[in-house]
C-alpha cells in the first residue's frame, strides 16, 4: 500500500490538507477514508475542502487509474453532516450567505472524471448517504444502514439528496426514504438500487478495490471517456445522447491508446496504455 507521502503534493500541503481524510493508494487504485471516527466521520467543512483538494490532486495523477471512498472504524460510513459546526454557522452566519458559503465549497466528487467506488462501511446518514450517491457505484458492508434524518430536525438534505436519491431508486422510493426518514439496511439498500453489492464486512474494501483495479487497468482516456458519455447522456433524449456518444467515440479514434489496443489484441499480448 502507498501512503499519503508518496502522493504529488507538497510536503507543507500534505499536514494542513489531510487532518480529516486518509489517502492510501493500492496499485493503481487511491483509498479516500473518511477520517473523523470519534465523531462518526461527521462532514465538517473541513473535511469537505480536504476531498475537494485530495481528489483535484488525484485526477491530475497519471498513476491513479481509480478511487475507492469509505469511512474509518466499523460503526459509520459517515454520520452527515457535523450538526455542531451547523449550530455555529447558522447562528454567526447571516441567511444570505449561507448559500454561497456551504454550497461553494463542494466535494470534488461530480468533478472527479475517474471511476469512483463507494465502499459503505456503517452507518450512513444524510450528507453521508449523500456522498455514496455522489460516487460511481457503491458497495455495501452487510452490516451497512442508510437513512435520512433531516425532516427530524427541521431541515431536508441539502447536498443533493432529494435530487440524486429520486435519480437512483425511483421518487416513490425516495419519498418514502426522506419524508420517514426511517432507516433502510444493506438488503434493503440493494433491492431498490441505492447499492451495487452487498458484501461481508470482512471483504468490503478488498471486493471494492478489486473492482477499481479492473476500471484502473483499462485505457485511461477510454474510461474517463466512457463515464462522461454515461453522465451527460443520462440528462440527454436519447437521440442527442447517441450524437454525443458518436462525437466521443470519434475524438477516441485519434488517440494512441486506441491504435494499441487493436494492436496488442492481433499480437496477443498485454497492451501499453499510453493515456494519449
Amino acid at each position: 500500500m502507498r501512503h499519503l507521502s508518496s502522493f504529488p503534493f507538497a510536503k507543507d500541503d500534505m499536514t494542513s490538507a489531510f487532518e480529516t481524510i486518509g489517502l492510501d493508494r493500492q496499485g493503481s487504485v487511491a483509498i479516500l477514508t473518511l477520517n473523523r471516527p470519534d465523531v462518526m466521520n461527521a462532514i465538517n467543512m473541513q473535511m469537505r475542502t480536504e476531498l475537494r483538494r485530495a481528489l483535484a490532486a488525484l485526477r491530475r495523477d497519471a498513476e491513479v487509474g481509480a478511487a475507492v471512498l469509505t469511512g474509518a472504524g466499523d460503526r459509520s460510513f459517515s454520520a452527515g453532516m457535523d450538526l455542531r459546526e451547523f449550530d455555529r454557522m447558522n447562528g454567526g452566519t447571516p441567511i444570505a450567505e449561507m448559500k454561497r458559503y456551504r454550497w461553494e465549497r463542494g466535494e470534488g466528487i461530480a468533478a472527479f472524471d475517474k471511476p469512483l467506488i463507494a465502499a459503505v462501511n456503517g452507518l450512513a446518514v444524510g450528507g453521508g448517504v449523500e456522498l455514496a450517491l455522489l460516487c460511481d457505484l457503491s458497495f455495501a458492508a452487510d452490516t451497512a444502514s442508510f437513512a435520512f434524518g433531516e425532516v427530524k430536525r427541521g431541515l431536508i438534505p441539502g447536498n443533493g439528496g432529494t435530487q440524486r436519491l429520486s435519480r437512483r431508486v425511483g421518487q416513490a422510493r425516495a419519498l418514502d426514504m426522506i419524508l420517514s426518514a426511517r432507516t433502510v439496511d444493506a438488503a434493503e439498500a440493494l433491492a431498490i438500487g441505492l447499492v451495487e453489492y452487498v458484501v461481508p464486512r470482512t471483504e468490503l474494501l478488498a471486493r471494492a478495490v478489486a473492482l477499481a483495479a479492473q476500471m484502473a487497468a483499462h485505457a485511461p482516456v477510454a474510461v474517463r471517456t466512457a463515464k462522461a458519455a454515461i453522465q451527460r447522456g443520462a440528462a440527454l433524449p436519447l437521440a442527442d445522447g447517441l450524437l454525443l456518444e458518436q462525437d466521443l467515440a470519434t475524438f477516441l479514434y485519434t488517440t494512441e491508446d486506441a491504435k494499441e489496443g487493436p494492436r496488442a489484441f492481433l499480437e496477443k499480448r498485454t497492451p501499453v496504455w499510453r493515456g494519449r
